[in-house]
Parts: structure tokens; sequence; C-alpha cells
């Protein structure tokens, strides 16, 4: 008898990721499915929480707002830096990312929007925060998690 998802279930899946265009983001590949413990934030919540109650052999399409994915786009993460700040990087291009530390510390990832002379402009929103994602997703397999897992809040 197959279990139903739950928290601390164990979950593999396969999935297919794309934007409101039907561009593909990110699939897991035919070999690797992605496993997960349910109720650890190791997904989204958006899609963990449309699995909830979800069986071994079931497919599903999961439309996932940006405020239950990666957010909205924050415009105070946006800002301009000068170019000196990249000491060391040779080139500076749209679409590259760094990480940088920010204001409390943390070390946080940033992407090259746009380079105007010494003028760069960074982004330190995650690059799906704002966007609207589906996901087409298969349920491979369901177990309940090991005391270990639980305890350490992730699949072992």
């Amino acid at each position: 008898m197959s279990s139903l998802i739950e928290s601390n279930s164990v979950v593999s899946i396969h999935y297919i990721l794309t934007d409101e265009s039907g561009n593909v983001l990110d699939r897991t590949e035919a070999d690797e499915p992605l496993v997960y413990l349910q109720g650890s934030e190791s997904i989204i919540s958006g899609l963990e929480d449309a699995l909830m109650g979800k069986a071994p052999g079931d497919s599903l399409v999961v439309n996932v707002a940006p405020e239950e994915a990666y957010g909205e786009i924050f415009p105070e993460l946006i800002e301009m830096v000068d170019r000196s700040a990249f000491q060391g990087i040779e080139t500076i291009e749209v679409g590259a990312s760094f990480e940088s530390e920010g204001d409390d510390g943390s070390i946080e990832t940033v992407t090259i929007k746009s380079v105007e002379g010494d003028e760069v402009i960074v982004d330190a929103n995650h690059p799906l925060a704002g966007i609207p994602l589906t996901f087409k997703v298969d349920i491979v397999s369901v177990r309940k998690g090991t005391k270990e897992e639980i305890a350490h809040g992730h699949v072992h």
C-alpha cells in the first residue's frame, strides 16, 4: 500500500518548471528525481502545499504565484554600484552573478542587470522573483521519513 504525502514524508518527484510563456526554466533528469522532506521548506511553499495528500503515480500541473514561490521583486534590492566594487574581475557583463556581502554580513547573490561606464546595476532579488511559475509534476515515490531525517530536516 502506498503512502500519501504528509508532513515528514520523503518524496521523490520529477518535474518540469516553466514560466508564463512556456519557457522551460528547470527540470529533473530522467534518472535523477528531486527527493525532499515534506514540511522542511526545502522546496517552494506553493509546490509543497499542492503536493500534500498526493500519492505515487499521481501527475499534476501546479501554478504557483510569486508570493508562494520566490517572492515579489523588491526595488530596494536593485542598486547602482561603482565598477570598482568588482576588483579582480576583468569582464563584467549583464546576466553574470556574484556573491556579495550584505549589510548584515550575510552572503547574497547579485545579478548584473546593466553596465554603463563605471556604473553597474546589480539585483539581489532571486532570479525567479516576481515570476508566476508552472510545475508539471510526476510523483515517483513516497515514504515516511526516518527519525534522523526528520530531526535533521533533510533526506539522507
